[in-house]
């Protein structure tokens, strides 16, 4: 916050802290309207749910079945509303160099598809949908052997504990699929026509898995990813 939120509101002024707000706001309302209509199509009534009186080959069963489930409506949504968050990365990064190119959602959208076609609209897709569903499925099978193993159920307080096992693992899953996000996010205005995706910025990539590499040899896979620190390149 000291270094990035500051420069911003010294060059833009306060408002600048919201540059790509309204795309967001339409991304996260689109994939919350997905994840209603798809939980409607497939209600979770259909779904076995796990018990503390199932065994353990039961309650795995249910954990894989459920994480599934959870696992289709989460990589609809995303690929529903990315091309959302494409445009609001690229409103975001106009800051670097000034530029106005993406100035509204609409505009944006007919932009994209005049100078990339529909895949413009999906460009950093597959390393989130990976981030996803990595993140998914560590994340329940974790929560699921800690609190089937780790935790007695002749404690008093062992309830309590399982209610918040899934938090906390969601917690430290997520710093280790960061990558994913930070890779996607980058492709999203890589060689995009804006200063801050091209070169003495960033390198034209030609895949995710370039990029990937890339930042694994800077050592620069994690940059960003603390809300206190920064990562300054050697």
């Amino acid at each position: 916050f000291s270094y990035p939120a500051r420069h911003i509101v010294d060059v833009d002024g306060k408002r600048g802290l919201f540059r790509g707000l309204t795309p967001r706001l339409i991304s996260s309302t689109l994939s919350t309207i997905t994840r209603g209509s798809m939980k409607k199509a497939f209600p979770l009534e259909d779904m076995e749910h796990v018990s503390n009186k199932d065994d353990v080959k039961t309650s795995l069963r249910k954990v894989v079945k459920e994480t599934s489930h959870e696992m289709m409506m989460q990589c609809v949504s995303r690929v529903v509303s990315h091309p959302l968050h494409v445009i609001s990365m690229r409103c975001m990064v106009q800051f670097v160099g000034r530029e106005v190119k993406y100035s509204g959602v609409f505009r944006a959208i007919g932009r994209i598809f005049k100078e990339e076609g529909i895949l413009g609209f999906f460009v950093g897709l597959v390393p989130h949908i990976l981030g996803d569903v990595i993140f998914l499925w560590c994340c329940n099978l974790l929560a699921h052997f800690i609190n089937t193993y780790a935790v007695d159920d002749n404690f008093s307080q062992a309830s309590v504990i399982r209610s918040y096992t899934k938090f906390v693992m969601g917690i430290a899953v997520s710093m280790l699929t960061y990558p994913f996000l930070l890779v996607g996010d980058l492709m999203a205005v890589n060689n995009c026509g804006l200063h801050a995706g091209l070169p003495p910025y960033a390198p034209a990539f030609a895949s995710w898995i370039h990029c990937w590499r890339y930042l694994s040899a800077q050592g620069q896979l994690f940059r960003g990813s603390s809300l206190l620190f920064r990562r300054a390149p050697m």
